[in-house]
């Protein structure tokens, strides 16, 4: 079996007899455990086990220990077969830490974040808490920076702080969301959410 064979098909297996592997440097707090399993019960367990020949978990270490809190009998898993051993422990350190090396466009994740609280989706499910909450989506602070200066002076930029019912903060986001389809921004801010703000009070202010 060569590489980037294709994996074979899922797996129902006996939650007791994955076994985790010793050697395991990712580890799970209690917290984030339940997140998982916050997550499984609510969306389902949509994210496979990856497993050995001998049912040794290759990655899914959290989803196993959700798993066990939930006190499944059995779980979704892939069996990775081809691997050698030398592949299994790399691929383990490989699957951890590649998906640390990707970012947040936080003004698109405030836009989603505020659209789900609007569909009434719980947000304590997505494994934010609550001050990153709080600073994406409740107008507390402004995630994104102002732009740098070739002086690195930062003087003509504001942040500014609002506090909103939850009626008010619709309202906010649905002008907010008008203003940006009204067309482009010009001037040195890069963030449309204030250059948003600006249009509506230039409109208010005649």
């Amino acid at each position: 079996m060569g590489k980037g064979q294709a994996a074979n098909a899922i797996e129902n297996v006996l939650t007791a007899t994955l076994i985790p592997y010793a050697r395991n440097a990712r580890t799970h707090s209690e917290q984030q455990v339940a997140q998982i399993a916050g997550s499984i019960q609510e969306f389902g367990f949509n994210n496979p086990v990856l497993i050995d020949a001998e049912n040794g978990i290759i990655a899914g270490h959290g989803r196993v220990m959700a798993a066990n809190l939930l006190k499944l009998e059995r779980v979704p898993c892939i069996r990775l077969a081809h691997l050698s051993d030398a592949q299994k422990r790399a691929f383990i350190l490989a699957d951890n830490r590649i998906a640390l090396n990707s970012g947040w466009d936080t003004e698109m994740l405030a836009n989603e974040l505020s659209d789900l609280h609007a569909d009434e989706i719980d947000l304590g499910l997505m494994g934010f808490d609550a001050d990153e909450l709080a600073k994406l989506i409740g107008f507390d602070a402004d995630e994104i920076e102002p732009p740098e200066l070739a002086s690195g002076d930062r003087e003509p930029f504001q942040q500014m702080t609002f506090t909103l019912h939850d009626d008010q903060a619709e309202t906010i986001k649905a002008a907010i969301d008008k203003a940006k389809a009204a067309g482009g921004f010009s001037g040195p801010n890069e963030n449309s959410n204030g250059n948003a703000l600006a249009r509506i009070a230039e409109a208010y202010c005649g």
